[in-house]
């Protein structure tokens, strides 16, 4: 950075853009498509029928201030699970237990960080590909950042493992419910198909974002004044351990509650539908638990939760905004027509830069729809017709959309649980932006390959709707 050159802060950085959007309600057309209603009761636009709206909405300036606080509301989900699992998870440090399975895991790995490193990204992103994890990696990242600290790096490498696995397992998933099973079945190609090429793809993206985090985890181990949040706060100010107890019975037993939490929420999710309000209440449930096993007393574990959840009031303001951009858009009517301007030039380019180019244009609108089943109900029917037009099959539609709303989450703003994992390691988005960029530009460039050689040997073509 430049002297003299001074990075907003990310709140500020964040209400800029809401007031971006909020500007381009009264400059850019508005207009809409007509929607149906599925059978699983989720909305999604019907191709062909983009018109310009008859009655403009003109916001005014109190609808944008009226706009911040029903972001709040409209984030609540992430928002308090933030607060919950800050709350339990000070409850279970409170026994001792984080500390001790930071002692442990430096004992396994201490001089091994790259081995740690392959590891969380690796079962992230399988995690992540398989049942669509992301707000779940919310608990770990306190305890990677302790980690990390006891292993002389930083927050930031911490966050690289978190957010990388969550970004690529996403992108190249292979049977993500949320992501891919929503895209083929509006795509109309059966379910499950082309699995095949995206396990193929699914070691060498992971091995990208390895090589990322661990070439800036040299870096810091060379010269510590070299990180990216050197100077920032750490999140565990005044709580880091450089005795860690060993694990003791009571510490086992925690840590198998939250193991048994976790693969509770798993099934949750994959046999029950279940989303944020169900997982914060299994990770109560864990609390009171640690409690029990914890020996803690009422007011104590009260008190702890507390502190837990006030030092995460900065991240949740963060989320909160981030989803006020997209309701500016959404109530000025101008969220149909970017996504109609971005459809069209897509048939004035051969079929290869047109795959790219369907990926390019699902990565900026993941920006406005950071939802990966909101993008793929309202882009996919757009994008299935497109692509029968330019000659991309509509399988390559699909992965174009994975790659586009997957990547892409790993750096866009509007991201709740990306603002949520980045602030509850208290490293500012500027930084984390610095860091992942160059990342996101190999991951787009190894994917545009992906995406021409699929058009090339016409991958698709075996389930193409006639």
């Amino acid at each position: 950075m430049g002297k003299g050159i001074r990075i907003p802060h990310t709140l500020v950085l964040l209400l800029g853009m809401m007031f971006i959007a909020y500007i381009a309600t009264w400059v850019v057309p508005q207009g809409f498509f007509e929607t149906i209603t599925l059978e699983n009761g989720r909305q999604a636009v019907v191709a062909g029928t983009y018109t310009v709206a008859q009655d403009q909405v003109r916001l005014s300036p109190f609808d944008f201030l009226v706009a911040i606080p029903r972001a709040f509301a409209a984030a609540q989900d992430i928002i308090f699970f933030v607060f919950t699992v800050g709350g339990i998870l000070a409850i279970a440090r409170a026994t001792g237990t984080i500390d001790a399975l930071i002692g442990s895991l430096l004992e396994r790995f201490g001089t091994k960080p790259q081995m740690l490193i392959f590891m969380v990204i690796f079962v992230f992103s399988m995690a992540s590909s398989a049942i669509g994890t992301a707000g779940e990696y919310i608990p770990f990242v306190l305890i990677l950042v302790g980690l990390c600290k006891a292993m002389k790096l930083d927050a930031m490498t911490a966050v690289g493992m978190v957010v990388t696995g969550y970004g690529i397992g996403y992108g190249v998933s292979a049977f993500n419910p949320f992501t891919v099973m929503v895209a083929q079945q509006i795509a109309e190609v059966p379910l499950y198909s082309g699995i095949e090429l995206r396990l193929a793809i699914f070691l060498p993206f992971v091995l990208i974002g390895f090589h990322h985090v661990w070439r800036y985890m040299r870096m810091i181990q060379a010269d510590p004044s070299a990180s990216y949040v050197v100077g920032q706060p750490c999140p565990l100010a005044g709580k880091e351990t450089l005795d860690y107890p060993k694990l003791n019975i009571r510490h086992k037993l925690i840590l198998l509650g939250l193991i048994a939490t976790i693969a509770t929420a798993v099934w949750g999710i994959s046999e029950k539908g279940w989303y944020l309000y169900q997982l914060g209440a299994m990770f109560i449930l864990w609390g009171l638990f640690t409690i029990i096993v914890g020996k803690l007393s009422a007011d104590e574990a009260a008190n702890k939760f507390i502190e837990g959840v006030q030092e995460l009031a900065t991240t949740a303001i963060l989320v909160g905004v981030a989803r006020g951009i997209a309701l500016i858009m959404e109530d000025g009517q101008i969220l149909h027509t970017l996504v109609h301007a971005m459809s069209l030039p897509l048939s004035h380019l051969g079929a290869e830069l047109a795959s790219v180019g369907m990926f390019i244009m699902q990565s900026i609108l993941n920006l406005f729809i950071p939802s990966g089943s909101g993008q793929a109900y309202v882009t996919m029917p757009l994008m299935a017709p497109v692509s029968d037009l330019i000659g991309v099959n509509r399988q390559i539609a699909v992965l174009a959309y994975q790659f586009g709303d997957g990547f892409s989450n790993m750096i866009i703003p509007t991201n709740a649980v990306l603002m949520g994992i980045i602030g509850m390691a208290g490293v500012p988005y500027s930084a984390w932006f610095r860091f992942c960029l160059p990342l996101i530009l190999k991951l787009m460039l190894a994917a545009s390959i992906v995406l021409m050689l699929a058009v090339f040997f016409g991958y698709g073509a075996d389930v193409q709707p006639v």
